[in-house]
């Protein structure tokens, strides 16, 4: 694969740039506080360039977890292991090394976006997306038929359930070291009902 090349590399500096800054203020003000005109200005950039780059406010903030879409897909493809294992695999590592993305993380900065992400209507919507995106593409890895694309469906939201709670119960304030071990029994025994329902892909 060749490095991207200088033009790619501004572009992408850009998009990483307008998303904190926007992402920043969000926190800062609440997201239906601040208007896009703010965050263009914040950035130093006109509106119709900030929407060059991000056509709705809420890509602002999806563009942080944006690199996830195809994760899942990307750990199965690249793995010699049956497709579960390979997911449940990577999953518990992410739990050990405290990977946001699981919701075993108790850093302020990853829970006030997270709070931002899960308690904004608009976001929540348009994470929908997302979701369906990262559906889409383990699909295609399994074969893209319409078991491929009942079985990602099943193995995504089971994703998403395990970090959510994992955030949810962070959040209330319980310490990061007391969920752990109930975060890994979990994600044990979900990925153990995959396996069980889903026997061509362990």
């Amino acid at each position: 694969m060749t490095a991207p090349g200088l033009r790619q590399r501004k572009k992408q500096r850009m998009y990483e740039t307008l998303s904190e800054i926007a992402i920043r203020l969000f926190l800062e003000k609440g997201f239906d506080a601040v208007s896009v005109a703010e965050i263009a200005a914040a950035a130093e950039i006109s509106k119709p360039t900030l929407f060059r780059y991000f056509p709705a406010k809420e890509d602002l903030v999806l563009h942080r977890i944006a690199d996830h879409e195809d994760e899942a897909a990307r750990v199965v493809a690249e793995s010699d292991e049956a497709p579960l294992v390979a997911l449940r695999r990577h999953f518990l590592e992410g739990l050990e090394r405290d990977d946001p993305a699981t919701g075993l993380n108790d850093h302020p900065q990853v829970l006030a976006f997270h709070s931002l992400l899960y308690g904004t209507p608009a976001l929540v919507a348009r994470a929908h997306g997302h979701l369906e995106r990262q559906e889409a593409a383990l699909a295609e890895v399994l074969g893209g038929d319409l078991d491929a694309r009942l079985a990602a469906g099943q193995i995504i939201a089971v994703r998403r359930i395990l970090a959510m709670e994992n955030w949810r119960r962070i959040s209330a304030g319980e310490r990061m070291e007391d969920v752990r071990g109930d975060a890994v029994a979990a994600a044990e025994r979900a990925f153990g009902v995959l396996a069980d329902g889903l026997p061509w892909l362990s």
